[in-house]
């Protein structure tokens, strides 16, 4: 890139003219919110470019702190029941039911034993087998290097 020092300094000359101009414009506009030109942040634009104002914002950050609250039943509503556990009542009938299940089982002489062997295992025979084809296997390989 060839640039000479007569297009510096005139590039230098229009960059001091933009900055003064912003310097008016704020200056008119004494405190009116400015928007960043980029995504800047939690204050910049969303993904689809929108900006929140500052009261929308403190709205949104209310109505986020009230879900909170609520969530851990500081809030002024009722705490929400929580879900999925049992109430006692509802143990003490489990208990009951899986007591009865367990004397019916002692009483039928408990669970009939698996069988030692381990499923997919191999048998002893099993493995003789895969040992001879083995062996047959390694011994055609070799006879089949060699030639």
């Amino acid at each position: 890139m060839d640039i000479s020092v007569k297009d510096l300094q005139e590039a230098i000359s229009i960059r001091q003219q933009i900055d003064n101009l912003q310097r008016r414009l704020s200056s008119l506009l004494r405190g009116a919110p400015q928007r960043p030109t980029g995504p800047t942040g939690p204050t910049g634009p969303t993904a689809s470019g929108r900006f929140f104002s500052p009261a929308t914002r403190a709205k949104l950050a209310a109505a986020a702190r009230a879900r909170w609250a609520r969530r851990r039943g500081t809030g002024g509503a009722a705490p929400a029941k929580k879900k999925g556990q049992l109430t006692p009542a509802g143990r003490r009938k489990l208990s009951q039911l899986m007591k009865a299940r367990w004397a019916a089982r002692r009483k039928t002489g408990g669970k009939q034993k698996a069988s030692s062997r381990k499923k997919g295992a191999l048998t002893p025979a099993g493995r003789r087998r895969l040992s001879e084809l083995m062996k047959a296997r390694w011994a055609a390989r070799r006879k089949a290097g060699s030639k």
